[in-house]
């Protein structure tokens, strides 16, 4: 081959990379586009977003009959949550185009039983997302609050009859005279634990889809996972410690729903096993009649 073949072969192979290449300048382009304009459509009702995330706080607030407000220790403090909201709510809102772009860049290296595997996960993820996050701000986070919020009721209640001795005896009011403490949530705080809440249950609720991902790929099995079932419920247990606070029923709850999804996936993953096992054997990767005599 001459000097100039060489070359021209070389020109040739790096020309579909720079097209790959501007391709993807282009997909992500439009994505970023799609972000901020979503951001910014976001931040203009980050108010009542705001107020639709504190809700399970407002409410705990006025079962205790104490002050349903926040409030914020810095200038700025308020503003950079609501921004912080945008980020979050435009990335959801933008979520389908950014999906849909990636898609179109991908779609033309799979072949079409890969894009009818893969394209139900893509449709699937942001679906259990939402439903794992409504389950954190509508059950779990109520919960939470109610407990962390109700604990300070709670603690002086107990020291108060410990140390008044008997119930009905009437203490001295000026022996009685202590430093109250009262719940002033700062919208910082308050903020972090609830979405803290809302993508841990977002997370946990696409097990199903990674594990039957793992699946299709041949990396986990049904029986495998049926095998490690005693493994997954500890593994559970210490999730369910880490991300939810020292109340039990908060914990069973996540550890209910968490080992409910186990073994959906554990169903899902003998579901494609079965599949791809008779594709094979539709293939003749499978010779019945040897398997018959072993």
């Amino acid at each position: 081959m001459s000097e100039i073949d060489e070359e021209l072969a070389i020109e040739q192979s790096s020309a579909p990379l720079i097209e790959h290449l501007a391709e993807l300048r282009t997909r992500l382009i439009r994505s970023v586009a799609a972000f901020v304009v979503a951001m910014l459509l976001v931040f203009v009702v980050a108010e009542p977003l705001l107020e639709f995330l504190f809700d399970p706080i407002r409410r705990i607030l006025e079962e205790n009959g104490q002050d349903a407000r926040l409030i914020f220790t810095a200038p700025q403090e308020k503003f950079f949550t609501l921004f912080r909201i945008s980020i979050l709510g435009g990335l959801a809102v933008a979520f389908p185009v950014i999906a849909h772009q990636m898609w179109r860049f991908v779609a033309p290296g799979l072949y079409q039983n890969e894009k009818g595997a893969f394209l139900p996960f893509i449709i699937a993820s942001p679906i259990l997302f939402i439903i794992g996050a409504s389950f954190a701000h509508y059950v779990v986070t109520p919960l939470a609050m109610r407990f962390f919020i109700g604990f300070g009721d709670v603690l002086p209640a107990i020291t108060d009859l410990l140390s008044n001795g008997d119930v009905g005896e009437i203490a001295d009011p000026a022996a009685s005279q202590k430093l109250e403490t009262v719940f002033l949530g700062s919208v910082k705080e308050s903020l972090d634990i609830t979405l803290k809440f809302i993508f841990a249950f977002g997370l946990c609720f696409q097990l199903p889809v990674l594990l039957t991902l793992l699946g299709m790929a041949d990396i986990v099995s049904a029986q495998g996972l049926k095998d490690m079932r005693k493994y997954a419920v500890v593994g559970i247990l210490i999730l369910a410690a880490i991300v939810t606070p020292p109340d039990v029923i908060t914990q069973l709850i996540l550890f209910s729903v968490v080992y409910l999804l186990y073994e959906v996936s554990i169903q899902l993953v003998s579901f494609v096993g079965k599949r791809r096992e008779a594709r094979l054997r539709a293939d003749g990767y499978y010779d019945d009649e040897f398997e018959s005599e072993e």
